[in-house]
């Protein structure tokens, strides 16, 4: 019989020829000694005036400290008139069923990020390098508020902190969705904010930037495919995510349109984008290069198209090389956004052409597609567009008048 146990005492206890317990002084907890050498914290207690025994756990990987934590929790459980045996073998069995960090990443990857996210490439690549190295085989449902934070914390501390926003969106999305299936009761991001301080992004590149991009574009570190991808994304103004997985399906040549199926666009709808002389001349080049495959930009090492990370990092690779304050692709459709608002196209037509998603009441009766309006403005735009980068009026940029120019810009 010991006054309390302490890890020091169980820790030199030596096995026997037969098992044995040693208890504390007027309790029913105690640790049980095998001799093996295996020992077992063990409750005695009674339930419906019946006799039972459960073992709490094995020592040390139980310490001392949550044997004695557990121990409470027991008589908490059998005052409340339930049986702690049957609720520690409930609890057992919910954590042996219960998905792992590792499995949950899968599930959510496969069960919704692939089927409803465009950019669900993002979110893997994410959790495979952030959260995945430090969660992977820990209980989905052990996952704590403090262990986000240290998550976030150590993200923040390499100086990545919107990578850390990022982090969080996805993580959060991920406890979400077991919640949803009924894999999880609680989400551990509730009520965390993001750690990183995001500034609204409000980069418009003028006339002359545009000229030098444009130009400079010819020279810069970058494959043939991705130039065009650049410039397609400046002359249509669409997402570069759209751009890069767009199929050469979804193009109708004849017709001058392209059509942006409800799987690829943002917001879940279909768009269709009306293509200028100037996107026309590109898409020719494009199809010269790719035109034998089924995406515009397909990925040069696996199957499908190229990341869309791809084009941000060759514009950041290529910074020093434009010479111009540092922008980025999405720069690029917020220029040619605010370029064509310049030009006179009414906000609504913008609105259509970007596929902004319109909340208001009038939009639910609007059932006008704008076709006409969207392609007038296109049109201005490539115009305009022609004449900042080739001042030549009255004609398309043939695609050798492109290359002369540059060459002629650039010496």
């Amino acid at each position: 019989m010991a006054k309390r146990l302490t890890d020091r005492q169980v820790r030199n206890l030596k096995p026997k020829a037969q098992r044995y317990e040693i208890w504390e002084e007027g309790s029913a907890f105690g640790i049980r000694v095998f001799p093996s050498g295996i020992k077992s914290w063990v409750l005695m207690y009674r339930y419906q005036g019946r006799q039972r025994r459960m073992t709490l756990g094995r020592y040390p990987k139980m310490t001392v400290a949550e044997a004695h934590q557990a121990h409470a929790n027991a008589l908490l459980t059998l005052e409340l008139g339930e049986d702690p045996g049957e609720a520690l073998i409930d609890a057992r069995k919910l954590d042996r069923t219960s998905p792992t960090v590792g499995s949950l990443v899968t599930l959510y990857l496969e069960g919704w990020a692939k089927r409803r996210k465009r950019s669900w490439t993002e979110d893997e690549r994410i959790l495979n390098k952030d959260v995945l190295p430090q969660w992977r085989n820990r209980k989905a449902r052990k996952i704590a508020r403090r262990d986000v934070i240290e998550l976030l914390d150590g993200i923040v501390d390499r100086g990545a902190p919107i990578t850390a926003n990022r982090t969080l969106e996805v993580v959060r999305r991920m406890f979400n969705y077991a919640i949803e299936r009924g894999l999880l009761e609680v989400n551990p991001c509730a009520g965390i904010r993001p750690p990183g301080k995001e500034r609204r992004r409000e980069r418009v590149l003028s006339e002359e930037e545009i000229k030098v991009f444009w130009n400079k574009l010819s020279s810069a570190n970058m494959s043939e495919m991705l130039r065009l991808a650049l410039r397609i994304l400046l002359v249509t103004a669409q997402r570069r995510g759209e751009i890069v997985s767009a199929r050469w399906q979804d193009i109708d040549r004849k017709n001058g349109w392209w059509t942006i199926p409800p799987t690829k666009s943002k917001n879940g709808l279909s768009h269709r984008v009306p293509l200028s002389k100037l996107a026309s001349v590109l898409l020719d080049q494009l199809e010269s290069i790719t035109g034998d495959s089924d995406y515009l930009f397909p990925s040069p090492t696996r199957d499908g198209h190229i990341a869309e990370r791809s084009v941000s990092r060759t514009v950041l690779r290529n910074q020093k090389h434009f010479g111009l304050e540092r922008f980025t692709p999405h720069d690029l459709r917020r220029t040619a956004a605010s370029r064509m608002a310049s030009l006179g196209i009414p906000r609504d037509v913008l609105g259509k052409i970007l596929n902004h998603m319109d909340r208001s009441v009038t939009a639910v009766y609007d059932r006008h597609t704008y076709d006409p309006e969207k392609r007038r403005a296109l049109d201005t735009w490539g115009r305009k567009l022609q004449n900042v980068v080739c001042p030549r009026q009255g004609t398309v940029i043939e695609l050798q008048s492109i290359r002369e120019t540059q060459r002629a810009t650039e010496s």
